[in-house]
């Protein structure tokens, strides 16, 4: 999957086109703009770093439409609707755990204060979180190099099971 983020001025929100491998492509609009890194692109970098399999952008790479997307081009399979809504049900604690990652990772990479204990219920390695952290701020300063109207390209690829499954099932 494909997302190309566009850099909006002055808190516009930012303009996402999201080309599925299915040749599905959406429009989307989201929180951030200007110098600050679009959440939707937080989401994007640190679960490709932490490797999770069923957060926001895995979701949408098997069929989730999140209420900020418009449908621009491509056939959508059969009852997509139905599957997008089975897939938010089935996925809700996921989908709560990877906005929780990406606000940890998101305070860690700013410097702002996280509890031990924040960090405990990640479940993850300190290093991995660091590793995180350290591509948030490399991002962070790539997408404020930007100018207006140009845009950031991340390409989503799926989480391998092997390597989805080394953590406790649900992430």
């Amino acid at each position: 999957m494909r997302m190309t983020f566009r850099r909006m001025a002055d808190r516009r929100p930012v303009e996402t086109l999201v080309e599925r491998d299915d040749g599905v492509v959406f429009a989307m609009r989201g929180a951030g703009g200007g110098a600050d890194l679009p959440h939707d692109l937080v989401h994007a970098l640190v679960e490709a770093e932490l490797q999770v399999r069923d957060g926001i952008w895995g979701c949408v790479a098997d069929g989730v439409v999140w209420r900020s997307m418009r449908h621009v081009s491509g056939r959508q399979p059969p009852h997509a609707a139905q599957r997008s809504e089975q897939l938010k049900r089935e996925r809700a604690a996921a989908i709560q755990r990877a906005e929780a990652l990406a606000d940890l990772v998101g305070r860690l990479a700013t410097g702002a204060e996280v509890l031990p204990h924040e960090r405990a219920a990640a479940d993850l390695p300190a290093a991995s979180l660091d590793a995180a952290a350290r591509a948030l701020r490399e991002a962070t300063a790539r997408w404020a190099a930007l100018a207006p109207g140009q845009d950031q390209v991340v390409t989503w690829r799926p989480v391998p099971e092997r390597a989805a499954g080394r953590r406790r099932s649900g992430r």
